[in-house]
């Protein structure tokens, strides 16, 4: 019976963070009123500041138990980074899931094109939890040579708070069932900490993530084909999503028109003035063979 009261509060804590990130991603929406929703949930939250900077100082361990600071990730590549536990029975199983599979949709590489960050805000956790999350992770990814790129970070209550405060990621802890309330989603950071993107859920789109990696390498990374969907695409922080830019598309397509224009009249003219030079040549060539008859 206790088992069964134990997953029936594991059930309303999924349902109601569910809720609460789903008012919040869908535009239009309003959250419900606070005194309809459960205690435990009135607090929970994950609305990112874009351009906000996040306390590269912090200090943390990574996953073989080493002292570290966040800056250690930055300086020369984007940053994707997900606030989870490792405890978590569900909802940060799905996250890192989600992170995981839509990166190996990508040809862009952790360790070489980017870092991927996780950081645990239950600051009872341990290495030990981490380094086994990691473990799973890069066999999801089935790149080993990309091992370098990604990092599972455990730390203090203290550096927790400043870390998820700047990203204005917000839950709660319920000791009555020993699970945190919390909402689900991942930054996006500049090689210099400022957050340039971010989406909800546990899915992400490949093409979003991938252009939100273009984005924040502020075109360090990527071909031409991402800088072309990315003057096509606009980022709409309220749904946090890439959506076509209709205008841009057709000042795309009136540029690359009339450049086509300007190529086809170009050639034209090429052609004309090599016939017209050939056409020169003959009359020549034959006067020439004449005299020397």
């Amino acid at each position: 019976m206790k088992k069964v009261r134990h997953l029936i509060g594991i059930a309303a804590l999924l349902l109601g963070a569910c809720i609460t990130l789903r008012a919040q991603a869908v535009p239009g929406n309003t959250a419900p009123a606070a005194s309809a929703m459960p205690a435990v949930l009135r607090n929970v939250g994950f609305e990112p500041p874009l351009n906000g900077a996040m306390p590269l100082d912090l200090p943390f361990r990574d996953e073989t138990g080493r002292s570290v600071q966040l800056r250690q990730y930055f300086g020369q590549k984007p940053v994707v980074l997900a606030f989870v536990y490792y405890g978590c029975p569900m909802l940060c199983d799905q996250v890192e899931q989600g992170v995981v599979g839509v990166l190996r949709m990508l040809s862009f590489n952790p360790g070489r094109d980017y870092d991927v960050v996780f950081v645990s805000f239950d600051s009872r956790e341990t290495p030990e939890m981490a380094a086994e999350k990691k473990k799973k992770a890069l066999a999801h990814f089935r790149r080993p040579e990309t091992d370098s790129g990604w990092h599972f970070l455990t730390g203090s209550k203290e550096s927790i708070e400043a870390a998820t405060k700047a990203a204005n990621f917000r839950f709660s802890f319920d000791s009555k069932n020993n699970l945190f309330a919390h909402a689900s989603g991942v930054l996006l950071l500049t090689p210099d900490g400022h957050i340039s993107r971010y989406f909800y859920g546990i899915e992400y789109p490949g093409r979003d993530m991938r252009l939100g990696l273009v984005d924040a390498s502020a075109g360090k990374i990527g071909s031409p084909i991402d800088h072309v969907l990315l003057f096509c695409y606009h980022y709409d922080p309220a749904a946090a999503v890439y959506s076509a830019s209709i205008l841009k598309i057709i000042r795309l397509a009136g540029v690359l028109t009339i450049l086509c224009l300007v190529g086809g009249i170009l050639i034209s003219r090429r052609r004309e003035t090599l016939a017209a030079a050939r056409n020169l040549r003959q009359p020549l060539a034959g006067g020439l063979e004449r005299g020397a008859r």
